[in-house]
């Protein structure tokens, strides 16, 4: 039997929904959301093994025309990096609407060689359904080559035509995993991932975008696995502010973040969380490459 696999990679400006969808498409969930935008700081990849077919799916952090820090620029460096080399490009947009950093993407997605679909999420979400008709309509004059799939990743509609399309685009090939594998990343950064994502949930606009994670112990042991985890923040004010009157808050992120871990892990889990401040981190290039922004 013939097997076709490849790499598809999942672009969009922030808060399109590209976690939601890859999380949708794979059924299970291992990339970080939330309703705040530029949650996902790196490349993610996601891998669905069906019978003959197995797709690479690389969730992208968003792409942002703004860039006032280093740790901007690392985000939209990794985004881009993954458009080259891969052999179907998704372009998610939110209800067919097209901004500043929407025409950026586009202008990448143009210059691609991959083959390209155009995904149009929270579809749901259109009060007026007589209207999708048009939109889609209008897009695809926008881009003729181009199959359209409109989608909901929060709803989980139509996401079959969409893996449908998918599977059509991907090269013969044997497989690159193992068929029971669902991402590349080690436990640690999984771990860490969720201590940020309750971080992100949890707090106001501002702070979440001057916190970072450090896994600083995973061990297993005594039928556990034992996490010691460091939440870097950038000035004394926000470490008072995350640690929360006596130290509510840091012990809810703490609780929300076990039980997810323990979910993801499959065994108990001791989670040990400790706040730190690093002063300007977010837009210091040692810094953020000594904290893990180093994979691009």
């Amino acid at each position: 039997m013939s097997t076709r696999c490849g790499y598809v990679a999942i672009v969009g400006r922030p808060n399109v929904g590209k976690s939601t969808l890859l999380n949708a498409l794979l059924g299970q969930k291992i990339s970080i959301t939330s309703r705040k935008p530029q949650t996902t700081r790196h490349n993610l990849l996601g891998i669905k093994t069906t019978g003959s077919h197995q797709i690479l799916f690389v969730d992208t952090p968003g792409i942002h025309l703004n860039e006032p820090k280093a740790l901007n620029r690392y985000m939209n460096k990794s985004a881009k990096s993954a458009l080259r080399d891969v052999d179907v490009l998704l372009f998610l947009l939110d209800r067919g609407k097209i901004g500043e950093d929407d025409q950026e993407v586009s202008r990448l997605f143009n210059q691609s060689k991959a083959k390209k679909v155009i995904v149009v999420n929270k579809i749901d979400l259109i009060e007026n359904k007589n209207t999708l008709f048009p939109m889609l309509s209008r897009l695809q004059e926008k881009y003729p080559d181009v199959k359209l799939v409109p989608v909901s990743a929060e709803k989980n509609a139509n996401l079959e035509e969409l893996e449908k399309v998918i599977c059509e685009a991907l090269p013969e090939s044997p497989f690159y995993f193992d068929a029971e594998q669902v991402t590349d990343r080690s436990e640690r950064f999984l771990v860490s991932e969720i201590i940020r994502e309750k971080l992100m949930r949890q707090l106001g606009d501002e702070l979440p975008y001057a916190i970072t994670i450090q896994i600083e112990k995973f061990e297993e042991r005594d039928k556990a696995t034992h996490i010691d985890a460091t939440i870097f923040v950038e000035k004394d004010g926000q470490k008072s502010i995350l640690i929360g009157k006596s130290g509510e808050r840091l012990k809810r992120v703490g609780t929300d973040a076990r039980k997810d871990m323990e979910q993801v892990l499959g065994v108990k889990v001791m989670l040990n969380t400790w706040v730190k401040v690093k002063s300007g981190w977010s837009d210091d290039e040692r810094a953020i490459r000594s904290l893990g922004y180093d994979d691009v």
